[in-house]
C-alpha cells in the first residue's frame, strides 16, 4: 500500500515509522529542510522536501498512485488544501487531521468526511469514564455515519418496549444490546429493552440528538 503523508512533524514522523514497520510504502512531504534531514537520518529515503500544498510537489511525490493520502500538519488550512489536491489528483482515500474541532464542519462541507480530531478523541474517552453520560461516541465512519453507545436511564421512553415499537431516526440501526450485567446480545424486532441496557447504535451524525431524544428522553429545546 502506498501512503503519502503531508507534514513531517511528530505525528507525521511516528505515523510513517509505524507504517514502514508494517511494510507499507510511505513518503512524507515536509517543507522544513532541517526536519527533512532529521527524518531522512532516522527513517531513510522516505521524505521529500517541498510544500505539501503545492500541486507540483505532490505530483512529484506520486500522489496520483497513492492508495491513501494523510494530512497531518499542525495547520488546518494546509491540511484542507493538501486533502483537496490529493483527492483531485487521484488519491484513492484521504484522511485529514483537524487541530481545531470547530473546523470539522468546514472539512465536511468540502467533501472530506474522514477526519481525525485529537480533541474529539480525548472528549470521547472522557465521556466513556463519566457515569452520567447517556450517549458516548465510539467511532466515526467516512460515510457520514457514527457509532454511538446509548445508556437507557430509568426514565427512558424505550424501557420495557420491544425494538419493533421504537421510533429511530432514518438510517439508524441498533447493532448490539448489553444488559447491566455485561451480557451482550444481537437484537431482533422482539427484543425488549430495559432500563440500564447499553445500546450500540449506528446512525447519521446529524441524527444523534434525535436518537437521544427517542432512547433517553426529551431534550431541552427539541419538540417531541
Amino acid at each position: 500500500m502506498y501512503i503519502l503523508i503531508g507534514g513531517g512533524g511528530k505525528v507525521g514522523y511516528y505515523l510513517a515509522e509505524e507504517l514502514l514497520q508494517s511494510k507499507h510504502e510511505v513518503v512524507i512531504v515536509e517543507r522544513n529542510r532541517n526536519r527533512v534531514r532529521a527524518i531522512s537520518d532516522e527513517l531513510g529515503e522516505c521524505v521529500v522536501e517541498g510544500d505539501c500544498c503545492e500541486v507540483s510537489t505532490l505530483d512529484t511525490a506520486g500522489i496520483a498512485r497513492a492508495d491513501l493520502a494523510v494530512a497531518v500538519t499542525g495547520d488546518d488550512e494546509d491540511n484542507l488544501v493538501f486533502s483537496e489536491i490529493a483527492r483531485r489528483r487521484g488519491a484513492d482515500r484521504v484522511i485529514a487531521r483537524i487541530n481545531n474541532p470547530r473546523n470539522e464542519q468546514l472539512f465536511q462541507r468540502r467533501g472530506l468526511e474522514t477526519t481525525v480530531s485529537a480533541t474529539h478523541a480525548i472528549l470521547a474517552q472522557i465521556e466513556q469514564e463519566l457515569p452520567t453520560a447517556d450517549v458516548i461516541p465510539l467511532l466515526q465512519l467516512h460515510t457520514g455515519l457514527e457509532i454511538v453507545e446509548v445508556k437507557l436511564p430509568e426514565t427512558s421512553p424505550a424501557a420495557g418496549r420491544p425494538v419493533s415499537q421504537l421510533w429511530l431516526p432514518p438510517e439508524s440501526l441498533i447493532l448490539l444490546v448489553v444488559n447491566p450485567e455485561g451480557m451482550p446480545r444481537i437484537p431482533d424486532d422482539d427484543t425488549r429493552l430495559e432500563a440500564g441496557d447499553a445500546l450500540v447504535v449506528v446512525t447519521r451524525k446529524e441524527s444523534v440528538e434525535r436518537l437521544k431524544q427517542s432512547l433517553v428522553g426529551e431534550i431541552h429545546g427539541l419538540e417531541t
